[in-house]
């Protein structure tokens, strides 16, 4: 019977980082060459508003249905964990499996794992691989995704009062730590897809990696830690869309690049003549 529910959790497991993965090829395409160094600037904001001008298919800003489809499903997998009888057997025989050799939580090196893949999306960069935005694009888009997660996990956190599995304390749903390092698997990931897939493939090790010891510490319970790895998806999206309105409300002095003032005279009289691109 342990059996059975523990393999009902991996094929859980499998079949949303699959979805994660179908979604990814939605968003951006393969690319068929190794690594690069970055001798090309960063796309900019106005070169991508003029990409996106009406945000016709393939804008990596536009709203897809089908982009909440993978953090839609591990959110509601790990709300009906709260609720199910089958679902919450099925935490205690994963926290029993772990936990034979009751194993404390001294070494919670996922403490600082979880902050690998956002540290990557950065490094890479720095390393001259080309990344889709510039130091300061890629900011702003890592700061709303954060922005967003903060929120959302410690509201429910709030709200829901879950007890941790160690007796600790009533936060435990969902995974905060999880959370954060999906989230910096989607930005690695959504970041570096079309220099090499295997970047965002790395980046999801880690973060499957944190969630799996956040169990192994026993600080959360499996329904946990989906959720977790939902919220972390979901805010990415959220800040992808996000991003433009964000970057035009509090970043305008950057469209001053794309403003143009020529002197100008003619038999009537002389003045300036003002251009702005959008």
């Amino acid at each position: 019977m342990k059996t059975h529910r523990t393999s009902r959790a991996v094929i859980v497991c499998i079949v949303m980082l699959r979805a994660v993965f179908c979604q990814a090829q939605t968003d951006s395409s393969f690319a068929k060459s190794p690594i690069t160094q970055d001798t090309t600037p960063a796309i900019t904001l106005a070169e991508m508003q003029n990409k996106c001008s009406g945000l016709p298919e393939g804008c990596p800003y536009k709203f897809k249905p089908v982009q909440l489809i993978a953090p839609a499903a591990l959110i509601g997998v790990g709300f009906i964990g709260l609720h199910c009888d089958w679902a919450q057997e099925l935490n205690k025989e994963i926290r029993k499996g772990l936990q034979k050799n009751d194993r404390a939580n001294q070494y919670a090196f996922e403490d600082w794992l979880q902050y690998a893949p956002a540290v990557a999306t950065y490094g890479l960069k720095l390393g001259g691989v080309k990344s889709k935005h510039s130091y300061i694009d890629m900011t702003i888009i890592t700061a709303t995704t954060y922005a967003i997660m903060a929120i959302g996990v410690n509201s429910t956190k709030y709200l829901v009062k879950e007890r941790r599995p160690d007796g600790s304390s009533r936060n435990s749903f969902p995974s905060g730590h999880t959370a954060t390092v999906f989230a910096g698997a989607e930005l690695l990931r959504r970041e570096y897809w079309d220099v090499s897939p295997w970047i965002g493939v790395a980046g999801y090790a880690m973060a499957g990696t944190t969630a799996f010891f956040r169990m192994y510490h026993n600080r959360h319970w499996f329904n946990d830690v989906i959720a977790g790895a939902g919220y972390g998806i979901f805010s990415v999206q959220a800040a992808y869309w996000l991003y433009p309105v964000i970057t035009k409300a509090f970043c305008r002095k950057r469209y001053l690049k794309n403003t143009y003032i020529f002197p100008y005279m003619s038999e009537e009289g002389k003045g300036l003549s003002c251009t702005i691109r959008l």
